[in-house]
């Protein structure tokens, strides 16, 4: 097998040297070509350029054979396929121009596109999808690349980047939307988000629990965010941050492995407080898992060249282990939402029925047809077939003995190997198919596409036969022993699953003009039992290394460019895989199990290399995790009181043990974050059972350190993103501005005080203590001290110098306010062309010595 991988390893780095970024801009590409059809890119500046083929035959006859969509619909389901999916987008209820960008949708840009409908099935240009609670979601009937390029949508894609960024808007597939939906979040509710990168389901939760939130109010609930992928995790914080939330922990592990947090493992009953949080349990789970992702072969063309068959086996049993783990972690009477951005039944309806088979009454498959009643769905399939090396299987029992290690019994309906099965239809199969199930065409020579199939390691001893005869495995250089008898024409065994998958949802994209999407609602009834769960488990651990190195070889390797998690986070050594006991006895109030599981969570992270046992030498509060800073109650009383003072903050507002920084090093802290009670409490519980989690980002940044050359009293300033909390409990340092003064400060961003248009306010803003300080919009509000309790209330932070206010938030969201509140006022925009009015106004000498556009990292 040695030859067989190094192989493997040249043919993927040819395949990524070979391929072009199909998005990628290409600066050489002549402007002209940009204005052609959407198939048209390039053509005059790269003779060898060809479009995308969108047609795969073996992706046709997969899906056909496995009979997702009725036969007379079949033309239709594969007309929407081939067309660019609409972009679609979600407005963030929780931001305080909410209702401003509505009235902008509905008046202005719905008006204006009218005239640049396209699509003979499209009235619209731009319309709320009708399933959406609060017309929250909006369709648009342009592709992501027809917003780039037509000159008639420059300023509403302008628009829609520019809210993006400033977190008014999430730009999101609407399939993507529906999972999120069906948690029925409640605003007390304890959220994991298992597979949460890039974000936006994240993001969509976040929205759900802060939606009712009062100004100065933060909501009980909690989101726990998580990714196996470093960089994915990163990607997953720069969107979160958009919501400037204090309810959200972003965590680094894998999914299957996520730790427990259960104190009475690590101290006596009687040491335990009562009032405290015991173990992390959770009320909603989404486990929206690493698949295939050909639902998103309309955003993303390449899947048609990419997609196999084998794509999908080799994901089915990390599927099933992430769904356990969450379903371990979920409390009884809680929710689960599995789903999945692919169509295959082995990847949906199987890994179901097998989270039903192993958990047994403790768990029910829930019927929510009357939810979203305005969202098309098709039930979930009962019965469907596993392809194997261009092969059909109905019933594990027909599969080769050395293939049952790979192709599990839990892919098939009634999930067994033996005899029992509920025969149902016999189909014909076409033996003349092209076998490409594990391998994809273009990484195939003439000689590789001749032989059928390739035997890992562990089976080198067995034959391998094709219809033309038996054929000498490439990979191993052997002949196998036993014959691989592709199943001819004659009928084939099939079964049926007697639980109740029609409860599941199959979103297709020609009902509704979307992608496709699986979508699953599971209740917890009581406790796992952990003795049927390590009975249906065992089948399910006998793969060899070998095996998982071959799947590793053969699926391809590049991630597509779209936001959902599309081929595998990262490929598990089944060597390295839990035990049951791990993954299914969460729920067991036996204490002996519970060490168990913990024992080979923290084994698992020791093989993964994900934690390293903590260094008795190492100075404290380094933390478990290497390469990760560590999370510290800040508790320096003096720079507190030096805050508080300083800005007049009232006692109702909760500080102690609600701040936190990631510097062991009081005296070189630059940020401090704010944390929920809910996240303050999964904190302290991390820190009694031994730093469990792996913590990348959580908190809401309140303050930072600033240099200043003023001399200012307090050495802390206002971060922006905590400003909208805090501004309820502000006494000091606080000016109330008309609209003119309020838009010339983000206009001019450095006025001096005698500039001001309200000398009043010039002259109150010049009495204030140098360093940081807020300015509050005063108009439409007839008093003053109601202002900072009004959810709308617009305030910035600002620094007075000695002769002049500066404004101390970045550019990119100053014009995004500054557009708002002149629309809102209807006030003109200033022009900076005047270059001596400018310098009149500016005093850019004695700005702060600051960026406001910092990038956070201790």
């Amino acid at each position: 097998m040695g030859g067989g991988r190094k192989r493997g390893r040249t043919q993927r780095r040819h395949f990524k040297q070979g391929r072009e970024n199909v998005w990628k801009h290409n600066p050489q590409r002549p402007p002209a070509a940009a204005a052609g059809s959407e198939g048209g890119e390039g053509r005059e500046g790269n003779p060898s350029w060809q479009p995308f083929a969108t047609e795969n035959p073996a992706f046709e006859e997969y899906y056909k054979e496995q009979r997702i969509i009725p036969e007379e619909e079949w033309d239709n389901f594969m007309n929407m396929l081939r067309k660019p999916l609409p972009a679609t987008f979600r407005i963030n209820a929780s931001c305080q121009f909410f209702q401003d960008i509505c009235s902008q949708l509905e008046n202005d840009f719905r008006k204006s596109l009218e005239t640049e409908v396209s699509d003979e099935h499209e009235k619209d240009a731009i319309r709320p999808l009708p399933w959406y609670p609060g017309n929250l979601a909006w369709h648009l009937n342009f592709s992501r690349m027809e917003l780039r390029r037509n000159q008639a949508l420059e300023s509403f894609h302008e628009f829609l980047k520019r809210e993006n960024e400033v977190g008014n808007i999430t730009r999101q597939e609407a399939v993507s939307m529906v999972p999120p939906l069906f948690l029925n979040v409640q605003p007390d509710h304890h959220i994991l988000d298992m597979c949460a990168a890039p974000g936006s389901k994240t993001f969509q939760l976040l929205e759900m629990i802060h939606q009712s939130t009062k100004p100065g109010l933060l909501p009980n609930a909690l989101v726990v965010a998580n990714d196996v992928d470093v960089q994915r995790c990163n990607l997953l914080i720069h969107q979160t941050k958009r919501m400037c939330t204090a309810n959200l922990i972003v965590t680094n592990h894998e999914a299957q492995n996520l730790p427990g947090c259960n104190l009475a493992k690590f101290c006596s009953e009687a040491g335990m407080d009562g009032s405290k949080l015991q173990r992390l349990e959770f009320d909603r789970v989404l486990c929206d898992v690493p698949c295939s992702g050909d639902g998103t072969v309309r955003k993303a063309p390449d899947m048609w060249r990419k997609w196999n068959a084998g794509m999908g086996n080799g994901l089915h049993r990390l599927q099933v282990e992430i769904a356990m783990r969450g379903m371990g972690l979920l409390k009884v009477g809680g929710r689960m939402v599995y789903s999945t951005c692919s169509m295959n039944p082995v990847e949906n309806e199987a890994v179901v029925a097998e989270i039903l088979r192993r958990c047994g009454d403790s768990v029910e498959l829930l019927d929510v047809s009357n939810e979203l009643p305005d969202l098309v769905r098709r039930p979930g399939l009962s019965t469907w077939k596993v392809r194997d090396r261009g092969s059909w299987f109905g019933v594990h029992e027909d599969v080769p003995r050395y293939r049952k290690n790979v192709i599990s019994p839990s892919m098939f309906p009634s999930g067994k190997g033996s005899n029992n099965c509920h025969m149902v239809s016999s189909v014909e199969v076409n033996t003349d198919a092209a076998d490409v199930d594990m391998k994809d065409t273009t990484d195939m020579g003439e000689g590789e596409q001749e032989t059928k199939i390739a035997v890992d390691g562990s089976n080198r001893g067995d034959n391998c036969s094709t219809e033309e005869g038996t054929k000498v495995d490439c990979e191993s250089g052997e002949v196998p022993n036993r014959s691989y008898k592709k199943l001819d024409s004659t009928s084939i065994r099939t079964e049926h699953s007697d639980f109740p998958l029609h409860r599941c949802m199959r979103i297709v994209p020609h009902d509704q003009n979307s992608g496709a999407f699986f979508i699953a609602v599971l209740h917890k009834l009581s406790p796992l039992n952990e003795n049927q769960v390590v009975e249906a488990t065992k089948s399910e651990h006998s793969t060899s290394k070998d095996m998982t190195d071959k799947f590793e070889k053969d699926l391809v390797p590049d991630k597509l460019s779209s936001e959902e998690n599309i081929l595998p986070q990262k490929v598990i050594d089944e060597t390295n895989v839990i035990d049951a006991k791990q993954n299914e006895g969460t729920d067991d109030k036996s204490s002996k199990d519970k060490i168990s599981e913990d024992a080979k969570v923290v084994a698992a992270e020791a093989e993964n290399g994900q934690a390293g046992t903590r260094d008795r030498r190492r100075p404290q509060h380094q933390g478990r995790w290497r390469g990760v800073d560590p999370v510290i109650f800040f508790k320096d009383e003096v720079t507190v009181r030096s805050i508080v003072s300083f800005y007049g903050i009232k006692d109702s507002f909760p500080l102690d043990g609600h701040l936190i920084t990631r510097n062991p090093d009081a005296s070189h802290v630059k940020r401090i974050y704010y944390v929920s009670k809910s996240v303050r409490d999964v904190l302290e519980l991390n820190v009694k059972v031994g730093e469990r989690l792996k913590i990348t980002s959580l908190g809401l940044k309140i303050f930072e350190r600033q240099s200043q050359k003023d001399g200012s009293a307090c050495t802390f300033r206002l971060s922006s993103e905590g400003l909208p909390l805090l501004l309820p409990y502000i006494t000091k340092q606080i000016l109330y501005a008309s609209a003119i003064d309020f838009q010339h400060l983000l206009h001019y961003r450095t006025i001096k005080f005698p500039n001001f248009v309200d000398a009043k306010f010039g002259e109150e803003a010049s009495a204030l203590l140098p360093g940081c300080c807020v300015v509050v919009l005063r108009e439409g509000h007839q008093d003053t001290g109601s202002i900072a309790m009004d959810p709308n209330a617009i305030a910035i932070v600002c620094w007075k110098g000695k002769t002049n206010l500066c404004v101390m938030v970045s550019p990119l969201d100053g014009k995004e306010l500054l557009e708002r509140i002149s629309l809102r006022f209807g006030l003109e925009i200033p022009k900076a062309d005047d270059e001596k009015t400018k310098q009149e106004i500016d005093g850019v000498d004695e700005q702060p010595d600051c960026d406001p556009e910092t990038v956070d990292q201790e």
